[in-house]
């Protein structure tokens, strides 16, 4: 379900209470993205978004995409505990739109070098502009059904062979292409692939399950971190940013 977020100049599917599944950019709008050189705690980086936005003259609400790294996988329980803590922050800053969190989010755990506590790593927002095109984002998702939580129903759990992790694989590019045409938008607008795990499994398969579906070769990013509850082993997001600046 496509919902308009009028005060943020964008369109979000809907998700699930944590995030929403992507956000596309509104007529007359653009989508930028920035990461933050040094990562800083949650709350403070809520702080840090916002002050961006207020030098932009961009009201709140036009945050649409959170990025954080954990110090480590939760367990489904811990997960929801996490989540109840961080929509207190969507809240406070008057983010909801109709009870819904239009805010997308990728959420994962570095293995190597993990921040001591959950801290922002990037967030993407929008902006006035005149470009052709129509800018968007994609929430991370994992090997789970759109919209799932159940450990139950985890593709292929507890397997990580060679044949599961190209299983996982397909199964979550078919989840975000199923974003992608939620949004409206096609594979071929998509500037940018960000693959999360710790697992063996080639780019070069990777990279082809993407062509055959669309997207054009801009390459991946192949971050070595888990995803963030543990029994997950596969995560993927995508955007189509018109911009992406270091903080």
């Amino acid at each position: 379900m496509l919902i308009e977020n009028t005060r943020g100049g964008y369109s979000f599917l809907k998700g699930i209470a944590p995030y929403s599944s992507g956000a596309a950019a509104g007529v007359g709008f653009a989508i930028e993205r920035a990461r933050l050189a040094e990562p800083v705690a949650v709350a403070a980086g809520f702080d840090r978004v916002m002050s961006h936005l207020h030098g932009l003259h961009r009201p709140p609400q036009a945050l649409c995409a959170i990025e954080l790294r954990i110090p480590a996988p939760f367990t489904f329980a811990g997960f929801d505990g996490f989540n109840s803590e961080y929509v207190k922050q969507i809240e406070k800053w008057k983010l909801l739109v109709g009870g819904l969190n239009p805010v997308a989010r990728t959420n994962v755990a570095p293995e190597i070098d993990p921040p001591r506590e959950p801290v922002l790593y990037a967030f993407s927002y929008t902006v006035p502009s005149r470009a052709a095109g129509r800018s968007f984002v994609l929430a991370g998702t994992g090997e789970l059904p759109e919209g799932s939580l159940n450990p139950a129903e985890v593709v292929r759990s507890g397997d990580v062979s060679a044949d599961a992790m190209r299983e996982k694989a397909r199964f979550v590019i078919g989840v975000l292409g199923g974003r992608v045409r939620g949004l409206g938008v096609s594979w071929g607008a998509v500037t940018a692939v960000d693959v999360y795990t710790v697992r063996d499994i080639p780019p070069a398969f990777v990279t082809q399950e993407l062509l055959r579906a669309g997207y054009r070769n801009h390459g991946l990013t192949w971050q070595h971190t888990r995803p963030p509850i543990s029994g997950i082993d596969y995560e993927m997001d995508a955007r189509g940013c018109s911009r992406e600046i270091v903080l």
